[in-house]
């Protein structure tokens, strides 16, 4: 009778306590420092934002206009959202992208 095998995926084959609260604690680590990041970059992106939209919805006739003050919040904060999710996403996935280098040089 033939066998049945089954590939083992990475997390069973080391599968040891230590090394799972290990990785645990790296993925904890890179999404703190990606929500930091994010973070500093949504502030400096809203500030960067906000100063020609205002500017604009102030001096320009069509933006005079067209733009109110809820348009004027929602492309900063839109600018503000986008910086964040950019910023903390290429930090986490850098993070573990260093990590994973480093985990398949120590094996």
């Amino acid at each position: 009778m033939a066998k049945n095998h089954v590939a083992q995926s990475p997390l069973e084959r080391s599968c040891s306590l230590a090394s799972l609260d290990h990785k645990l604690a790296m993925a904890k680590t890179s999404s703190h420092e990606g929500v930091i990041a994010g973070a500093k970059a949504a502030a400096l992106a809203s500030i960067l934002a906000a100063i020609p939209t205002v500017g604009s919805a102030r001096m320009v006739p069509w933006a005079k206009a067209n733009l109110n003050p809820t348009a004027q919040a929602l492309i900063v904060s839109t600018v503000a959202g986008m910086a964040y999710f950019i910023v903390a996403d290429k930090t986490v996935l850098a993070k573990a992208r260093r990590n994973s280098f480093n985990n398949t040089s120590n094996n």
